[in-house]
């Protein structure tokens, strides 16, 4: 964990000095707003305080793409396909680290999994460019077509929201399918983790063999993958309806659409929130209610293993489970027939705290140095931030240095994990062995 903390780090900074060298650039840019966009790269976040459209040149971008790709892969994925690249051996060291790394039982088989990520990585991000590609060829020509078709094809896989379009992202092309469509498919395929889509690739061949009855392939997935899919569907969905239903009246964002466009915008909007940081409707322009239910959707993110960020569906889940057993007087928690361990549902509940803890320090610091903002706004930066989403109510840009350094801070916080953070300053120190257990007593809570 602290090799990729420090990992995540040493890329950032080293994309923060090559985004600041004279030929990434078409007009002056300062370090600091080359590390913030560094940072935001490699963090998969999205926010700018600078429009890459505008102040890159192409070199710039491809950079600018090579540290999204980093950062949406993961330092130790990149790294092992490099090293396999070289045709070098992976040490048992190294095997180790990935093993930490990726939370793993045993060492078997990491490397093959990890080179089963990155060929499926850039197989769907190829599927995607081809269908970016029949939108983006005809408006901008070939080679430029091309060159925009794969940038946010990665962009939208690894969730990084950052475009090279302009400075209103994809608002402008908020009904057409192609574009909505494809950018949707990429985020939740990518967001639902890759440990899922290995359980649902391994079901799906034996009901091919026949091994399984097509009926019971949802029962064979395993909890962690069941709980991804059912909480990812619920918060899709759920999004969708409420995003609707606020702004369907209102001028700035889906009240001028016809009824089809106002759900398409609404279900990119669900699902863009839960880390991609693309927009198809003015993120200004939406109601109070409707940039709180966001926080809300941003806070939660995606699902472990993949390139989403937030405390992930799983964790949200399992601390709901937990709540829902206290209140009704149960002794363990219970899914899908399966009980979750006490390690888990500590971990849970310890992730969720770490992050609401970043989130309050962040939003009070960005309120002290921004005291003529709107809290809202601030909140939906923060949370913006945090969740490695990228969505904001044309803020970032607008803050002074020091809000900047803090969205930095936080934005890191929120791509390594604030568990991943803890360990890098506290050490991987273990538990002190007892020869008995302690007394228990019990103290009075709410």
């Amino acid at each position: 964990m602290q090799i990729l903390a420090l990992g995540f780090m040493g890329v950032i900074l080293a994309g923060g000095v090559l985004l600041s060298l004279p030929f990434c650039n078409r007009q002056p840019i300062t370090f600091s707003d080359a590390l913030f966009t560094s940072t935001t790269a490699v963090c998969v976040t999205g926010l700018v305080t600078v429009t890459p459209a505008v102040q890159f040149t192409l070199a710039g971008q491809i950079i600018l793409l090579i540290l999204i790709q980093i950062g949406g892969l993961g330092i130790i994925a990149c790294a092992v396909g490099f090293l396999l690249l070289l045709r070098r051996q992976i040490t048992v060291k190294e095997r180790i680290v990935i093993q930490e790394t990726y939370n793993m039982e045993a060492p078997g088989g990491m490397v093959a999994m990890i080179l089963r990520v990155i060929k499926g990585t850039l197989a769907v991000e190829t599927a995607g460019a081809v269908l970016y590609a029949f939108r983006f060829i005809p408006e901008f020509g070939v080679l430029r077509g091309i060159w925009y078709a794969v940038f946010h094809a990665v962009s939208a896989f690894c969730n990084a929201g950052i475009d090279i379009l302009g400075d209103t992202s994809f608002q402008k092309y908020v009904g057409d399918p192609i574009i909505n469509i494809t950018t949707v498919l990429l985020i939740i395929v990518s967001g639902i983790g890759f440990s899922v889509w290995q359980d649902l690739i391994s079901n799906g061949r034996r009901i091919r063999r026949r091994e399984i009855p097509n009926k019971w392939w949802f029962t064979r997935l395993r909890l962690h993958s069941k709980l991804a899919i059912v909480t990812t569907l619920i918060l899709l969905i759920g999004g969708t309806v409420c995003i609707f239903l606020m702004e369907r009246n209102n001028p700035a964002t889906l009240g001028n659409l016809s009824t089809g466009e106002k759900w398409m915008a609404a279900f990119f909007h669900s699902t863009s929130t839960r880390t991609a940081g693309f927009a198809t409707v003015s993120q200004s322009g939406l109601y109070t209610q409707s940039k709180f239910l966001s926080c809300i959707l941003m806070f939660i993110g995606g699902s472990p293993g993949g390139t989403a960020g937030g405390v992930k569906t799983t964790t949200v889940a399992m601390v709901v489970l937990t709540c829902l057993s206290v209140f009704r007087g149960g002794e363990q928690v219970e899914c899908f027939g399966r009980r979750l361990s006490g390690k888990n549902i500590r971990m849970g509940f310890a992730v969720i705290m770490t992050a609401v803890t970043v989130l309050f320090a962040g939003t009070i610091a960005i309120t002290v140095f921004e005291p003529q903002v709107p809290f809202i706004d601030i909140l939906y930066e923060a949370f913006s931030a945090v969740g490695t989403v990228g969505l904001t109510a044309d803020l970032t840009p607008t803050l002074s240095s020091a809000s900047h350094m803090v969205l930095i801070v936080m934005m890191y916080i929120g791509r390594i994990g604030p568990i991943s953070l803890a360990l890098l300053f506290g050490g991987m120190s273990k538990p002190k062995e007892r020869a008995r257990e302690l007394p228990e007593q019990r103290i009075m809570v709410g």
